[in-house]
């Protein structure tokens, strides 16, 4: 069974992972390493690549026959796929939230700190929190945008705190109080649906569902990577309960929702939800976004 991954430190230690995982079961694996257009336009900003970046070229070679399972971080697999390509496992979630790394506390950070981010949602959150803050953009991996901190291009980045615990980067970091992406902290294993089904054993029901619910979410606000959104559903026993926002780019408008449903009406639940956002001013707000970007 061939794999494919991104080269990136933060990629390999997630598919290493999972290829412990099927090792475990019996299951040989060999990897190979993708380069992406992520990777290959790393001094642009996010935005201006578009979505899939970073699973495009593996999806493409997995619909060639070339590979066989891909790994990826939830949050960077678009909403709109192949039907030739399945979610064949969501491994337990981690944490799903957003890190600041500084000397400082946020609330004590300088006037007109600098911040480091490439998320265009991150920045209107943080500067929904303090509009004094001074969002700059930034690329690189982990250890990468690390060492731009420590040589002082900033006072503080903005990370995923589950992607620092994946590398085992023991840092000071403080959990933001913002919404994080639809899918952060998951783990994805998408396959063909010719693919050995084996990999279906390593499906976390409960981390599936929550993600199942904030892509829903995501999906019908629409606008994917270059809008503000923020989505979080939290599985409790029988018991979803989600948090979802839409930020115009510079902040100052927001538009949220809370709530919470039974785990056996989380896929209609989900919809609704969506829905209501959309209509009660999301759509106007991710139209802005999007024409906010392409200027």
């Amino acid at each position: 069974m061939i794999i494919g991954s991104r080269g990136s430190a933060l990629a390999l230690a997630q598919t290493e992972y999972v290829r412990s995982l099927l090792q475990e079961k019996g299951i040989q694996t060999t990897l190979r390493i993708v380069k992406t257009s992520g990777d290959m336009f790393a001094d642009r900003p996010l935005h201006e690549v578009g979505t899939g970046i970073f699973v495009r070229e593996i999806d493409e070679l997995m619909l060639e026959g070339e590979i066989d399972v891909a790994v990826h971080s939830m949050k960077d697999v678009p909403t709109e796929r192949s039907h030739q390509l399945v979610l064949s496992a969501v491994l337990r979630r981690d944490s799903p939230y957003d890190v600041l790394v500084s000397n400082f506390k946020f609330e004590e950070l300088p006037e007109g700190a600098v911040i480091g981010t490439s998320s265009l949602r991150r920045r209107a959150q943080l500067l929904r929190l303090r509009s004094d803050l001074n969002i700059v953009g930034m690329r690189g991996n982990v250890d990468t945008r690390l060492r731009k901190l420590r040589r002082g291009d900033y006072d503080g980045i903005v990370l995923a705190e589950a992607g620092l615990r994946r590398m085992g980067i023991d840092v000071d970091a403080e959990r933001l109080p913002i919404v994080p992406s639809a899918g952060q902290g998951a783990i994805a294993v998408i396959t063909r649906k010719d693919v050995d089904d084996r990999l279906k054993q390593f499906n976390h029901e409960p981390s599936r569902r929550e993600i199942e619910v904030e892509r829903t979410i995501l999906k019908i606000l629409g606008g994917g990577c270059i809008v503000p959104i923020g989505v979080l559903a939290r599985a409790h026993d029988d018991t979803i309960i989600v948090k979802a926002e839409i930020l115009s780019p510079d902040g100052w408008r927001c538009i949220s929702m809370e709530r919470s449903f039974h785990v056996s009406n989380y896929k209609s639940a989900a919809v609704e939800m969506g829905t209501e956002l959309k209509r009660k001013g999301g759509a106007e707000l991710v139209e802005e976004a999007i024409k906010s970007i392409k200027g």
